[in-house]
């Protein structure tokens, strides 16, 4: 049994061409493949079934020969007429009338939506001209404004630890959306992303979703679009690609040396030696144990370990005497 093109649209067998076709640019926007990546496979057969009904019903011929002889008769196979071209409407050969394959869903996709640009310009008012006879440019431009505007799109925050943005994480975030019925009605439906944090990503960094936003009659679906936002960190600072720490030491470890340990980001116990003498301002730069660089996978940015040296806060005059002969030596 062939389709029934007219179900296919939800449009009935009296439907005019203009029913035909805000029939079929509503179900298109609604199972376009691009808004259907988790389930393509789907929607692109779906498309395809709905492109090929209007790209029928829309053309007077092809209609009339399925309104008499079935999807057979457009290929030229009816079986209760020959092949000859008296047997089909007046123009038409009988013979692969319509081979669907031969249009692409995309292309009648493309050429429904041009028609409504078109449409939309005619409607506008013709331009007058000036007393100079000059044309004047307000409202040329103004037709198909509908179908070149985006819908809102969506913009949300993705706030990140300091340790995702340092190892990486996958994120599952569910939010609302307004969608478009087949009915023209809007409707808000709960969606799941999945987005893959990559090592090294900034504040600011952007994540787009195209077309995943929300939808509106007669508009390009908005974009859904997520912003890193990174909180801030216990104990590290993050400057560019950098990390910087602050580490307090007593004046004798500042003065004769020490070791220590700092706990890093992805839980490694990294053991530094400090060999020379703190004084103020010093900063230790310990390479590649600062961020991951996003475009340079492998490398990293500097660890940057400033200090804080804690002075005794009373002396006795024998300590005193003893520092006194010690640095005056």
């Amino acid at each position: 049994m062939g389709m029934d093109y007219y179900n296919i649209l939800r449009v009935n067998r009296n439907a005019t061409n203009e029913e035909c076709r805000k029939a079929y640019r509503r179900l298109a926007m609604i199972w376009h493949p691009d808004k259907h990546r988790g389930d393509k496979q789907v929607a692109e057969a779906k498309f395809k079934e709905i492109s090929e009904a209007y790209d029928v019903l829309s053309d007077p011929k092809k209609r009339a020969i399925y309104d008499e002889y079935g999807e057979e008769g457009l290929k030229g196979n009816a079986p209760s007429c020959s092949r000859s071209a008296t047997s089909y409407p007046a123009g038409t050969s009988g013979q692969n009338i319509y081979p669907f394959n031969s249009r692409n869903a995309e292309e009648i996709f493309a050429e429904a939506f041009l028609r409504d640009f078109d449409l939309a310009f005619m409607a506008q008012p013709k331009p007058r001209r000036s007393q100079t006879g000059a044309r004047k440019s307000q409202g040329v431009n103004v037709g198909a404004a509908n179908m070149s505007q985006k819908a809102p799109g969506i913009e949300r925050k993705l706030e990140c630890s300091l340790e995702e943005l340092y190892t990486g994480s996958t994120r599952k975030i569910n939010l609302s959306r307004k969608v478009i019925t087949s009915h023209g009605e809007s409707v808000t439906r709960s969606e799941t992303v999945v987005i893959d944090v990559k090592p090294g990503w900034k504040k600011g960094t952007k994540i787009t979703f195209p077309k995943m936003g929300d939808e509106e009659v007669n508009m390009i679906p908005g974009d859904m679009v997520f912003e890193i936002d990174e909180n801030p960190h216990a104990v590290y600072t993050r400057v560019g690609n950098d990390l910087v720490v602050q580490q307090k030491l007593s004046l004798a470890d500042a003065i004769g040396g020490t070791t220590f340990k700092l706990h890093t980001l992805d839980d490694r116990e990294l053991t530094v030696q400090l060999a020379n003498i703190v004084s103020p301002g010093y900063e230790l730069l310990i390479a590649n144990e600062g961020m991951p660089i996003a475009r340079e996978p492998g490398s990293k940015g500097h660890l940057r370990i400033k200090f804080d040296v804690i002075f005794p806060s009373t002396l006795t005059e024998e300590q005193r005497s003893g520092i006194r002969n010690i640095l005056e030596r």
